[in-house]
């Protein structure tokens, strides 16, 4: 496994980040334990959940499944960056009883206590924002974030979902502080979806801040669905279906996938790796839901993109470019 620091900070982590979203959902949890054994054993430290996964009746099952892995030992803990967010609610009732959501300094303190206790650890290495909340002002934010640092209850802070004028805003105002601020920004980006390299990539950069992406895949979109399609196997459903009904997007998954074919390259692979050559990317998320799915992505790691396959890859996927030069001169 290969290492970088993240962001601006001293913490190393892995180039590649392991995702849990599907622990509860979609795998199980004998699965999910023996897909972080098989991270760990691969060299991967980099964690990383949410408060919300598990989602609708089960929000918290995902850190309650991370959490029972914490307890079985084995130094499992100490050997673990442990990333998780807030911003959804977590209220029993549906949602609508108030302060259960969001960035207020109440609602992070009980975020925080609960998913501690879920993951049974007494302390967060990374604790992200996983939306931009409007209602809030930032200096509440940093106000709750500086207690929590104090406590030891978290190490460092990170944002997701925010557009370059938020990350500005946080990191100005907590410089004010004389606090760290955000160290990574967690955003969609993949070969599909570059818009992040106009303002979000250069913001993150400009301030220190590590990007760790998601949907590196872009809901499979990039994971060689049309080849299956041909083989027979799973087909192409919900968003990846509708991109995949446009014309010109079928076209451009279809050049990718020849492409790849000529070079010999697994596409889900070739996509993670693809990113890990990109600016200021500390590394992507990968969310498998198998065994199979880790080891494959443990692949990307190790391979190689030759100049010219990055230029062809350019040329199916072109990025918009650093503003202003994207949309003016």
């Amino acid at each position: 496994m290969k290492y970088t620091q993240l962001g601006r900070t001293g913490l190393k982590v892995s180039r590649l980040v392991l995702g849990t979203m599907n622990f509860g959902p979609q795998t199980d949890e004998p699965t999910s334990h023996a897909i972080m054994d098989a991270a760990l054993d691969a060299g991967l430290n980099f964690f990383d959940t949410a408060n919300v996964y598990g989602w609708g009746e089960n929000k918290g099952r995902t850190e309650s499944i991370i959490g029972a892995w914490f307890a079985k030992g084995g130094d499992r803990r100490d050997k673990v960056v442990l990333a998780t967010k807030a911003y959804g609610n977590m209220g029993m009732d549906g949602g609508t009883w108030p302060n259960h959501d969001k960035l207020s300094a109440l609602n992070i303190r009980r975020a925080v206590d609960a998913s501690l206790k879920r993951l049974q650890t007494d302390y967060i290495d990374l604790y992200q924002f996983h939306h931009v909340d409007r209602d809030t002002p930032v200096d509440e934010i940093w106000q709750a974030i500086d207690v929590l640092i104090k406590q030891g209850k978290i190490l460092y802070a990170g944002s997701s979902n925010f557009p370059g004028w938020k990350i500005a805003q946080a990191n100005e105002a907590a410089a004010q502080r004389g606090m760290v601020g955000l160290v990574s920004e967690q955003c969609l980006y993949n070969l599909f979806e570059r818009r992040a390299e106009m303002e979000v990539i250069p913001a993150a950069q400009e301030y220190g801040l590590g990007v760790i992406p998601w949907s590196p895949l872009h809901g499979g979109l990039l994971g060689g669905v049309l080849r299956k399609e041909v083989q027979g196997g799973r087909r192409a459903e919900g968003r990846t279906a509708d991109t995949l009904a446009d014309t010109a997007a079928r076209a451009k998954v279809q050049a990718y996938e020849d492409l790849l074919d000529k070079h010999g390259l697994a596409p889900g692979e070739t996509a993670l790796a693809w990113l890990l050559t990109r600016p200021g990317v500390t590394g992507p998320i990968v969310g498998p839901r198998t065994l199979a799915q880790m080891e494959s992505a443990l692949r990307a790691v190790e391979l190689d993109l030759s100049e010219e396959l990055l230029a062809a890859l350019d040329e199916i996927f072109p990025g918009p470019g650093p503003s202003p030069e994207a949309f003016a001169w």
